[in-house]
């Protein structure tokens, strides 16, 4: 049975007050200020009892105000050891610790749990780290696992590679994730640096190395400039690419900051075939365009919309 802990908001010890996302295996640059419910008691009624129930209820508020400084307290002493508090500000931070996700599962003082994929509309793919929805194309699906167990959708119905038979291509791929590595924020700079990536994971190797399309012979640039994501500013660059095997495709990456916490980066990945079989090109525009912060109150954050291919 494993011991990690599982990926999600946790107290930031160097920044009180703050939550920080851990990713599972380490603390990412993802940053929010921490969620607190106050009850606040019921005004009196004339009859007397007001008084009585609004004593009852401050009571209570302070009495679960000292369990959860206890606990918080505890977990914290758990973290140090015979050392210093660990610093929150490093890409090497430790992991949570297994008493603050005991506790959670508890029901006592923790994180809550991510929400599972049961029940999630089969329309909108979720991004929680990041504050975002992307609508999810007819014909396309989200898939429960991946090899990089990253935020994907893709369309649905799988062919053989035309470079490695023994594995399986998509002929569209839309990927989330933060950038990791680097020190660049600027969208411009990082999709410039993101995008020789991008098309390398789609047409040169897969992630166990197989070169699914014979490997890439050229590319070239066929679009770039500034784009609005989710009302901030971003920028994409997108190749064409041509490989040894099959038709090739389109790559584009997509960078923009984050709609929560600290605004890190965020990076979209594009991929599509080439080809009769391919997505349309314009679905690249029109994903983007689908883009919006988590809870969007003109569009739910895409919740029950549908986009065609």
């Amino acid at each position: 049975m494993s011991n990690a802990t599982p990926p999600g908001w946790y107290p930031d010890t160097a920044a009180p007050g703050n939550e920080r996302w851990w990713d599972g295996t380490a603390w990412t640059a993802h940053t929010r200020p921490s969620a607190t419910v106050i009850q606040r008691p019921v005004s009196g009624r004339g009859d007397g009892g007001g008084g009585a129930s609004a004593a009852r209820t401050v009571a209570l508020v302070a009495t679960g105000v000292a369990v959860v400084v206890v606990a918080v307290t505890g977990a914290m002493l758990l973290n140090r050891g015979d050392g210093p508090a660990p610093t929150t500000t490093r890409s090497d931070r430790s992991a949570p610790s297994p008493a603050d996700t005991a506790a959670g599962a508890s029901g006592d003082a923790g994180p809550s749990p991510e929400p599972s994929a049961a029940g999630e509309d089969p329309h909108v793919l979720v991004d929680q780290l990041n504050g975002i929805t992307l609508p999810i194309p007819d014909g396309w699906e989200r898939p429960e696992n991946t090899v990089e167990q990253l935020l994907t959708m893709r369309t649905t119905g799988s062919y053989d590679c035309p470079g490695a038979s023994s594995a399986f291509c998509y002929h569209g791929t839309v990927t989330t994730r933060t950038p990791s590595g680097t020190g660049i924020t600027a969208p411009e700079a990082l999709a410039r640096q993101d995008i020789g990536a991008a098309a390398d994971r789609a047409y040169e190797e897969d992630a166990v190395g197989r070169r699914i399309h014979g490997g890439i012979v050229s590319h070239r640039e066929i679009a770039a400039g500034s784009v609005s994501v989710a009302g901030r500013t971003g920028y994409r660059v997108r190749w064409r690419v041509v490989t040894a095997k099959g038709p090739g495709g389109y790559v584009q990456s997509l960078v923009f900051p984050s709609a929560v916490g600290s605004e890190s980066p965020v990076v979209v990945r594009y991929a599509f075939d080439a080809g009769p079989d391919g997505p349309p090109l314009a679905l690249m525009d029109t994903l983007t365009q689908g883009i919006r912060p988590i809870g969007d109150s003109e569009t739910g954050g895409g919740v029950g919309s549908s986009v065609g291919p």
